[in-house]
């Protein structure tokens, strides 16, 4: 690969960053056009309409104009399924921007994927100062071999996710370039009192963002990230790539709604509805076929149910739904409950997380009128 085609790419990749406000840290922006990510991403994988995966490689004419997009790219499946991608550079930029780093800081990462963010900070703040770590064998390897041959060193582990790496601590800054259900407490204990945690919080599928916590002494707090991003859920070896299926509970009298069926139209009061929901497991549609499908599916993990009518007659919804919980009503019940409140973005939520794993998430101010505790989460 000719050393000035894909410098070329890379301080254009920047300078479009730049242009469009996402890019301003001038240390970061010189990251960005040192920084082969083709190295990072030697084949990515692109789903076709038909569900197969295809592949594109350096034999493929696009590969490097396509590496060099502002777009995510897929670099690993498991039965059939992403476990692993190339984050946005946009996004990846947001989030180290977020992070406000000062040349002394020690950063840990969550999520080593490629090795591409992790090379990033490493041009940032030196070897010393950045160890990332990953559940996967094959990615740590990989991503250690790929920055090694950039003359890159930062500490690479297999480790837990949700344990950190303990033995480096502590850290000012710990980013996770992976979503998860609640906030491991390891993490606060790794970060100095003022440092800050960023992470994707995402209960359900979509349901979360990004958000900026920092470290209070007994409490981590702070603010979600204005635009809603999402990230693949921190795995471990039990976690299984799909989640099974739950028998329907029983069905409960059928009603109609005026909502949308698409459950994650509105993201924020999809978020603050599992508050009130039992785990959801699965979001789909049924009937017909997939073009055209009749029903949009919620399931719970205790057996609660919903189905909504993708069509409506007369601008009602048919809804069917069962088990323990009426899952549409509360989803129903929150929609018109954030309407009152003005629709508030993300910008106006903050979140407070405790050692004993409570999360509590508030509008504007964490002692204000209007709080929200989400249900105790482990993860594991």
């Amino acid at each position: 690969m000719s050393p000035v085609h894909w410098r070329r790419s890379a301080r254009t990749l920047a300078a479009t960053l730049t242009e469009s406000g996402t890019l301003r840290d001038p240390v970061l922006r010189e990251a960005v056009e040192t920084t082969p990510r083709h190295v990072f991403v030697p084949r990515f994988h692109t789903q076709r309409p038909t569900g197969e995966w295809a592949v594109t490689d350096e034999k493929s004419p696009a590969w490097l104009d396509e590496v060099y997009r502002d777009q995510p790219l897929v670099t690993a499946l498991a039965d059939g399924l992403p476990v692993s991608s190339s984050t946005k550079p946009g996004l990846m930029v947001r989030m180290i921007e977020a992070l406000r780093l000062e040349p002394a800081h020690r950063v840990l990462e969550i999520g080593t994927g490629t090795g591409y963010n992790a090379a990033l900070l490493t041009r940032m703040l030196g070897d010393d100062h950045v160890a990332s770590i990953d559940i996967g064998t094959d990615f740590v390897a990989a991503a250690r071999d790929r920055l090694a041959g950039l003359g890159l060193a930062p500490t690479l582990a297999v480790a837990d996710g949700a344990g950190g790496l303990p033995d480096r601590a502590p850290y000012d800054r710990i980013i996770a370039t992976c979503s998860v259900p609640a906030v491991p407490w390891a993490w606060a204990g790794q970060v100095r009192d003022g440092g800050l945690v960023l992470v994707d919080l995402k209960p359900s599928v979509s349901a979360g963002n990004l958000v900026v916590l920092r470290r209070y002494g007994d409490r981590l707090e702070g603010r979600f990230l204005p635009r809603w991003a999402g990230f693949m859920a921190m795995r471990d070896p039990s976690t299984p790539a799909s989640v099974p299926p739950v028998a329907h509970g029983p069905e409960g009298p059928r009603r109609t709604t005026r909502l949308p069926a698409e459950v994650t139209a509105e993201l924020v009061p999809w978020f603050l509805a599992h508050c009130r929901l039992p785990r959801i497991t699965g979001i789909g549609h049924s009937g017909r076929d997939e073009d055209r499908p009749e029903w949009m599916v919620l399931h719970a993990a205790d057996g609660s149910w919903a189905e909504v009518a993708v069509r409506a007659s007369d601008g009602e919804r048919a809804v069917r739904q069962g088990g323990p919980v009426r899952l549409w009503d509360h989803i129903e019940a929150v929609v018109d409950g954030w309407h009152r409140l003005g629709s508030p973005g993300w910008d106006r939520l903050g979140l407070t997380v405790t050692p004993d794993g409570f999360h509590r998430v508030w509008l504007d101010e964490p002692d204000g009128k209007y709080r929200w505790a989400l249900p105790p989460r482990a993860v594991t």
